[in-house]
C-alpha cells in the first residue's frame, strides 16, 4: 500500500497536480504569459498606449493640430510647445498625438480587407488546386495573379495603385490592402493543403457536404491561425507604408497631422539643426511599428498549439518551483 507523501512533499506533489492540469488557454494564461514573457507585455503596452491617444487626443493635445501660428516659427521643445514647432508654427506635439488617428484607420482598414481578400481567394485556390476542371482553373488563375502582384516591388505596386485611383484615404487603403493580400492568400493556401487533408475533412466530402459547406464549416476555421497572427505584423507595416506613400506626397495631404507627412515637412530643417519637427514623428513610428512587431510575436505563439505547450509547459515548472520553495521556507 503506497503512503501518502506529507509535509513538503505533499505540497511538491499537489503543486505538480495543479500545475499540470493548468490549461494552456484563458484569461489567467494569457496573464501568465505576459508575466513569463515581459517583451510581450512591453508591446501590448505600447499598442494600448498608442490606442488610447487617438482615441484621447482631442482631450490630451494642447493646441490644435491643423492651426498654425507664423508667430511661433521653429521653437525649440519647452514650454508652452514640449515638443516644438515646425516650420509653419504648427505644434509638433499635438499633431503626433493626432497622427495615430489616421495611420491606425488606414493600417487596420487596410489590413482586414487585404486578411479577408487573400483567405478567402487562397482557401479557394488551395482547396481547388488539387481537383479537376474549372476549379482547378480558377486556383491556377489566382495563383498566376498573385505572382503578378508580387512581382512588384512593394512600394512601387502602392504608389501606382494611388497614382491610378487618386490620392485620397481610400486609395491608400485599397493601396495597402492590394499589396499586403498575397501574403494571406499564400499561408491560407500552403494551410488548406494540409487541412483538407485530414480525416474529418475526407469524412464530411464522403457525408455529401458540399465544397462550399466544407470549406466554410472545416477547413477554413481551422487554417486560420497562422492569418491571425500576421495581422497584427501587418499592421505594424502598413503604417510604416501610409508613412511612406504620405513622405513622398504620395499619401495623406498636409496639413492633416499624419507621421510620414510630419517627417517630409521637417527634415530639411535638419540640417539647420532644427530636428524636432521630424525626429519626434519619426520615434513615435518607430515605437508603434515595434510594439506591434512584439505583439504579432506573441500572437505568433499563441496561436501555434506546439509553441503554446511549450510555454504552458514552462509556465507550470516556474509554478512548481516556486511552490517548492515556499514550502522549503
Amino acid at each position: 500500500m503506497t503512503r501518502q507523501p506529507q509535509g513538503a512533499g505533499a505540497l511538491q506533489v499537489s503543486a505538480d497536480r495543479e500545475a499540470g492540469n493548468a490549461p494552456a488557454s484563458g484569461w489567467s494564461f494569457f496573464l501568465a504569459v505576459l508575466r513569463t514573457r515581459p517583451q510581450f507585455a512591453l508591446g501590448y503596452g505600447i499598442v494600448v498606449l498608442i490606442v488610447l491617444l487617438a482615441i484621447f487626443a482631442p482631450l490630451i493635445a494642447p493646441f490644435d493640430p491643423r492651426q498654425a501660428n507664423p508667430a511661433a516659427f521653429l521653437q525649440k521643445p519647452g514650454w508652452p510647445y514640449l515638443m516644438g514647432t515646425d516650420a509653419t508654427g504648427l505644434d509638433v506635439f499635438s499633431r503626433v498625438i493626432y497622427a495615430p488617428r489616421i495611420d491606425l484607420t488606414i493600417a487596420l482598414a487596410g489590413t482586414v480587407v487585404s486578411a479577408l481578400a487573400g483567405s478567402i481567394l487562397g482557401a479557394i485556390a488551395g482547396y481547388y488546386e488539387t481537383k479537376r476542371g474549372l476549379g482547378r482553373m480558377v486556383a491556377g488563375f489566382i495563383m498566376r495573379s498573385s505572382d503578378v502582384v508580387q512581382a512588384f516591388p512593394v512600394f512601387v505596386f502602392a504608389i501606382a495603385v494611388v497614382a491610378v485611383l487618386g490620392q485620397s484615404l481610400q486609395s491608400i487603403v485599397l493601396a495597402v490592402a492590394f499589396v499586403n493580400a498575397p501574403i494571406y492568400l499564400r499561408l491560407m493556401r500552403s494551410q488548406v493543403l494540409s487541412v483538407r487533408r485530414l480525416r474529418y475533412v475526407e469524412a464530411a466530402y464522403i457525408a455529401g457536404t458540399s465544397d462550399l459547406g466544407i470549406l466554410a464549416r472545416h477547413v477554413i476555421p481551422n487554417a486560420m491561425a497562422p492569418v491571425l497572427a500576421q495581422l497584427s505584423v501587418n499592421i505594424g507595416w502598413s503604417i510604416l507604408l501610409t508613412a511612406g506613400l504620405s513622405f513622398i506626397g504620395a499619401g495623406v495631404e498636409a496639413p492633416t497631422p499624419e507621421w510620414g507627412s510630419m517627417i517630409a515637412m521637417g527634415y530639411q530643417n535638419i540640417i539647420t539643426g532644427h530636428w524636432w519637427p521630424s525626429i519626434f514623428p519619426g520615434l513615435a513610428l518607430a515605437l508603434t511599428i515595434f510594439g506591434f512587431s512584439l505583439v504579432g510575436s506573441s500572437v505568433e505563439v499563441l496561436a501555434d498549439p506546439v509553441r503554446r505547450g511549450r510555454l504552458a509547459g514552462e509556465i507550470r515548472s516556474k509554478r512548481v518551483r516556486k511552490t517548492a520553495a515556499t514550502a522549503r521556507a
